[in-house]
């Protein structure tokens, strides 16, 4: 019998000793019902607060990554006050994949209107926004936009040998269609006091 894949997990512990004990007694749990986890997406890291100074002290690199619901996440400081922060960034693969869709899309839609494949264009821009843009994430949000403006300026132009669409003109519809990129998600400790400020 096979069984659906479950829910992704991530825990957090101040200690290694108990995140090990954790784990096995997870594993052994898990035995009892004929289910075992995946071999290739569990695994213990150092991560954290102390995690780079840790890491420093006995030679070793920076803390590992990982990938969680679509952003890899990653040990980092606040500039300038160097104050640790868990950084998030679109997961590469993911961003790959949907470029890539995007592309085959626009293919479909060759020659579809200027302005029907602008408004569809928009709506996929701000939806990937609507999950991707939290903080120190704007880069990827960017390349995303940047990206699907170039698919769509090489689509436009291959759509019309004769009149060729030049940037001038086509930053019009760029304009008009795609949205600014911009972080749609704040902090959740400046969310906290927008809804419960005095």
């Amino acid at each position: 019998m096979r069984f659906p894949r479950a829910t992704n997990l991530v825990f957090g512990f101040e200690h290694q000793g108990g995140a090990r004990r954790f784990l096995g007694d997870l594993e052994a749990r898990m035995r009892k019902f004929g289910l075992t986890l995946h071999p290739e997406k569990t695994r213990l890291i150092e991560f954290g607060r102390f995690a780079v100074e840790n890491r420093k002290r006995r030679g070793l690199g920076k803390p590992e990554t990982f990938d969680f619901l679509g952003f890899t996440y990653m040990c980092g400081t606040t500039y300038p006050m160097k104050r640790f922060i868990v950084r998030r960034k679109t997961v590469a693969k993911r961003l790959r994949n949907k470029l890539r869709e995007v592309k085959e899309l626009l293919r479909a839609k060759l020659h579809d209107p200027i302005d029907e494949v602008g408004k569809w264009l928009g709506a996929v821009v701000q939806g990937h926004m609507n999950y991707y843009a939290v903080p120190g994430n704007i880069n990827s949000i960017d390349s995303f936009k940047a990206q699907v403006t170039r698919h769509w300026l090489r689509s436009l132009r291959r759509r019309s040998q004769r009149h060729r669409m030049h940037w001038g003109r086509f930053r019009h519809f760029v304009d008009k269609y795609l949205p600014k990129s911009r972080v749609v998600h704040p902090y959740p400790y400046i969310r906290f006091h927008a809804i419960h400020s005095k």
